[in-house]
């Protein structure tokens, strides 16, 4: 991965301290991958087609079968639709409210199932969703603040009730297949990232931790992929 900086890194492997226990946690497991009989990937050539060729040359059997949220949508057996990745109860009701917007005029907003972030954080993106004058679905967990609930000044709420609606949880690739959204604002998650391309939604990327900062890494800078704008 040619350009890759410290800081892009991994944020449990971000550290120059040979004795730091994840990152020798890391270097045990890659270890004995070699073991495996195979390794299965949850990617795609076209994506990391280079990785993939380097991961191939020191195991002999690597597979990527990615994206499986796409594998999944396509299968025929009906039984297997209760499987899927979210976390959390999904509210419906999101799907109607974007029914009524027109074609790329929605941006869509969800930091993920455990990202959490501070109230001052909370309350600064806030306003800058609200004086950015966008129509947006923005979901908010409960626990999304860390250590306190996710309290809206009254200001942003009244200012933003006819262009925005909020959401505990929401079917994300059925939003994200949605003719109204037109970008997607995410954290980076490796289910999020995959699923937008899967959809062909443009991204905005506000990486908090683990792979999140690499997989924003990856998005802006591998070449014919994905473009900056």
């Amino acid at each position: 991965m040619k350009g890759l900086r410290l800081k892009d890194m991994p944020s449990f492997l971000r550290s120059t301290d040979p004795d730091e226990f994840m990152v020798n946690y890391v270097i045990r497991e890659t270890t004995r991958t070699k073991k495996a009989s195979a390794i299965i990937l949850n990617t795609f050539d076209d994506l990391e087609h280079d990785v993939l060729n380097e991961l191939s040359s020191i195991y002999p059997n690597v597979y990527s079968i990615g994206p499986l949220n796409a594998l999944l949508r396509d299968m025929e057996n009906r039984d297997l639709q209760f499987l899927g990745s979210s976390l959390w109860k999904e509210e419906t009701e999101c799907m109607e409210w974007l029914d009524s917007k027109e074609p790329k005029s929605v941006v869509y907003v969800n930091f993920g199932s455990i990202t959490v972030m501070t109230p001052q954080q909370l309350v600064e993106f806030s306003w800058g969703l609200a004086n950015s004058n966008q129509t947006f679905l923005w979901v908010i967990r409960p626990d999304l603040v860390s250590g306190d609930s996710a309290m809206l000044p009254p200001e942003f709420t009244e200012m933003t009730r006819e262009r925005g609606l909020l959401a505990s949880w929401c079917p994300q690739e059925k939003v994200l297949n949605h003719a109204s959204i037109g970008g997607f604002l995410t954290h980076c998650g490796w289910n999020s990232t995959l699923e937008s391309i899967s959809c062909g939604v443009p991204m905005i990327c506000w990486p908090f931790f683990a792979e999140q900062p690499t997989n924003c890494w990856l998005l802006v800078f591998l070449e014919n992929v994905c473009e900056m704008v």
